[in-house]
């Protein structure tokens, strides 16, 4: 008999669980934010005393929102204290709903505070410039808070880190830098997470000792070590008003041009290509004119003009209109168009990237035509006649009735009128038969 009534009685309990489990729960009202009107998960409280989710009150107030969105009062503080008590109840609440599939929040972090990053940046300062083993912990904890959350890396950044780290980078590259290996690794890396430097950390990195050094690990470092000091190096070089400056000192140092050439020969990551590239245009169009056209002929000799041409075949966006750029840059020589000259995908591949890409590309495109194609001497008009089997002639006829820059349309005009002269003997010549070729326009 005792038997059968905990048998009823289980059977009614879990009949009573499953009426209840299809039920819809309703979330008390204390525990929604008033802006998003979600489950807080993060719960702080305004001066006001009125309690919001983290993340939402934090978006309200940096699009420039200066009042309580409840109350409407004028805020004498922007501090959000954390509400432990609301939270530790959401959490409670949570676990009691366990079997509606609700998780239970995790106690989340305390962000930190500026107080707490000019501490550390103190420190970091300090021990750079004593060659303590400190520096690379205190800069390994700056990484993990910026990785930590999006408002930390926030008040980071706005603190200075980028000046200090890069000051820290150039204090330990003017020692013995083979010696500080490990901790200019640490300050590279976090470099990249406080994007963009001020222009501080840009005189810090560009001193002659800082440049040996990422060069230095552009040639010798491993796969990580050459992405992130091409990211720094390409941070540096084009961040202020005076690069010529900065890219001269770096084309000076030994085997610069050439690191920077291999990361586009045998590439690391679409992140370190761009970067290198990125130098690299600027090195070809902002040296100073005494050094420019070496600087172009060294990157001549490496066979840059043949590997962007290989690159165009099948490049992304990005990539492709800053190898454009670059190719551009060499064709202003002599031996870059003779180089262009003698690759067999240089102007079928220009001429594809005409209205594919982008307008940038396209830009640039009719510019390494235009130049291709004035400077030809040879009487057949060998890269004219060329340019009009590979479709040049329609592609610029179809741009000037699309629409362009000023500049690019004058290059496009000034072409059609030096195409035209082969035009009439080549009309019935069909394009050139891209089938073999392994890329995708």
């Amino acid at each position: 008999m005792t038997l059968s009534w905990r048998r009823l009685r289980a059977g009614r309990r879990a009949a009573k669980e499953g009426e209840t489990g299809d039920m819809e729960l309703t979330i008390p009202n204390h525990f929604r934010c008033p802006i998003s009107l979600d489950l807080m998960k993060d719960p702080v409280t305004l001066s006001t005393g009125i309690t919001y989710d983290r993340h939402s009150i934090e978006t309200w107030i940096e699009t420039e929102n200066f009042t309580c969105p409840i109350t409407n009062q004028v805020l004498t503080s922007f501090d959000l204290i954390p509400n432990h008590t609301i939270r530790k109840m959401i959490q409670d609440w949570c676990v009691e709903k366990k079997s509606f599939g609700i998780e239970r929040i995790p106690t989340p972090r305390i962000p930190i505070s500026s107080v707490q990053v000019t501490e550390i940046l103190s420190k970091i300062s300090t021990s750079s410039h004593h060659q303590n083993n400190d520096c690379q912990v205190l800069v390994a904890k700056i990484k993990a808070l910026a990785k930590e959350s999006e408002r930390n890396k926030r008040c980071i950044v706005a603190s200075g880190t980028g000046s200090v780290l890069a000051g820290a980078f150039s204090a330990l590259s003017n020692s013995q830098h083979h010696q500080n290996v490990a901790v200019l690794e640490e300050i590279l890396s976090a470099l990249t997470l406080v994007f963009p430097l001020d222009g501080e950390a840009s005189l810090y990195l560009g001193s002659p000792a800082s440049l040996r050094c990422m060069v230095w690990f552009l040639e010798s470092g491993d796969l990580s070590q050459r992405r992130n000091a091409a990211l720094v190096l390409k941070e540096t070089a084009v961040s202020s008003d005076h690069d010529h400056q900065k890219i001269d000192a770096l084309a000076e140092i030994e085997g610069a041009l050439e690191a920077l050439v291999k990361l586009i020969k045998e590439p690391v990551c679409a992140t370190s290509t761009k970067a290198s590239l990125v130098i690299i245009y600027q090195m070809v169009n902002s040296s100073s004119s005494l050094s420019k056209e070496k600087i172009k002929e060294r990157f001549v000799e490496m066979e840059l003009v043949s590997m962007l041409s290989d690159i165009l075949v099948d490049a992304e966006r990005s990539i492709c209109e800053k190898a454009l750029g670059v190719l551009d840059g060499l064709c202003g020589s002599q031996q870059g168009r003779e180089k262009a000259y003698l690759h067999a995908l240089t102007m079928p591949v220009v001429v594809k990237k005409i209205l594919r890409v982008s307008d940038l590309a396209t830009e640039f495109s009719v510019s390494i035509l235009w130049k291709l194609c004035k400077n030809e001497t040879r009487e057949d008009g060998g890269v004219v006649v060329e340019s009009l089997q590979v479709g040049a002639f329609q592609k610029l006829l179809l741009l000037l009735q699309v629409g362009c820059a000023e500049r690019t349309k004058e290059k496009a005009t000034d072409l059609l009128k030096a195409l035209n002269i082969h035009r009439e003997r080549l009309e019935c010549i069909d394009s050139m038969d891209f089938k073999q070729l392994k890329r995708s326009f």
